[in-house]
């Protein structure tokens, strides 16, 4: 990173607000690199192993939460968000209450956000550039160790739920969120206020209670995480509870009063693309390879692999209610190849009364 000449700082950070809501991005915030108030407790997670098989967070160390030691230079944190909730979906409780349906969590319906959110601040940085000249930057969209709700609190983006999600009184919470860390002093904006008062209903109706204390997630318990992040056996015990959910949990969201506020995306690629929101289990189930290979390129699911979503398609189908359909689809898998895909399989059979 570099020293920058003289320019007005100010109208610079309007622009660049400006310029991001051109590109789709619903607010951005500016903020310093100082995340020691929240250092203490995010190791204190780590220390508890509350992170489970994520053991790149224990890897990165103090980067996450000390931005210029992942990026030297760093003075500042542009922080963004964008709307993902698609316009056109089946109802996500209609889902979850007809169990041979597979419900996927409203973020992965469209194209994979890690690339979308990327170009646009990458387009953004070029934007600043075009004006000012070269400048020191790095862009991240959940792709390494950011403390990305923390910042964006900081930035005036919202405040941190208690399911550890950013909130925002505008717009609920179904956005997504990318930062620049950049070696420009720009002014810094306020941070947000914490709106959730007493309120506890995401807490009351997680599935697994995984939220263990308001604002602590123990990631081991959460669907999200035994659906994307764990790529090893779902333990037995959390497979009921899991329901029809093959790919994330939206539960404390869709409860959160503050979603009452939430906007639909105009962003086309989060629109639902082959019918993610209203398919089942069994024709889920039945996809081959080459299937999911073709229909997931481009979508946030490809990156758990094939193995890892017949694993929790065999959960959702050993949950659902007993028909033929279900238990001929579960027969047909019993005897694969992967020990994984087996063990689950079986498990889900076992539910039904039934066995290969």
């Amino acid at each position: 990173m570099q020293r920058h000449p003289s320019f007005d700082l100010q109208q610079l950070a309007t622009d660049i607000k400006l310029w991001g809501q051109a590109l789709g991005f619903r607010h951005i915030g500016i903020t310093d690199t100082d995340l020691s108030a929240a250092e203490p407790s995010y190791m204190e997670w780590l220390q508890q192993g509350l992170h489970g098989t994520m053991d790149y967070m224990v890897k990165h160390g103090a980067k996450r939460t000390r931005p210029a030691e992942l990026v030297p230079g760093t003075v500042r944190v542009i922080s963004a968000r964008m709307d993902y909730h698609p316009p056109v979906t089946r109802d996500s409780w209609d889902v979850l209450q007809h169990g041979e349906q597979a419900f996927i969590s409203r973020y992965a319906l469209g194209r994979d956000y890690h690339k979308v959110l990327r170009a646009r601040l990458q387009q953004l940085c070029e934007r600043i550039a075009q004006e000012i000249g070269d400048f020191g930057y790095r862009v991240f969209t959940d792709s390494a160790p950011v403390l990305e709700v923390q910042l964006a609190e900081k930035a005036g983006l919202g405040w941190r739920g208690k399911h550890t999600l950013l909130l925002s009184r505008e717009t609920g919470s179904w956005f997504f969120l990318g930062e620049i860390y950049t070696d420009l002093p720009l002014p810094m904006d306020d941070p947000a206020k914490n709106h959730c008062g007493d309120c506890q209903a995401c807490m009351d109706i997680c599935p697994t209670n995984a939220i263990i204390a308001p604002y602590l997630v123990d990631a081991r318990r959460c669907i999200s995480y035994l659906t994307i992040e764990l790529k090893e056996s779902i333990p037995q015990d959390l497979r009921p509870l899991i329901g029809n959910r093959i790919y994330g949990c939206d539960d404390c969201q869709l409860t959160c009063p503050w979603n009452r506020f939430a906007q639909t995306t105009a962003e086309t690629d989060f629109h639902t693309r082959h019918g993610l929101d209203d398919v089942t289990l069994v024709e889920l189930f039945g996809w081959d390879e080459a299937t999911f290979q073709h229909r997931m390129k481009g979508s946030a699911i490809y990156r758990i692999g094939y193995e890892q979503w017949l694993r929790n398609l065999a959960v959702g189908l050993g949950n659902a209610s007993t028909t033929p359909e279900i238990v001929a689809a579960l027969q047909k898998r019993a005897d694969h190849p992967s020990p994984l895909i087996r063990e689950h399989v079986l498990w889900a059979l076992a539910q039904h009364g039934t066995s290969n």
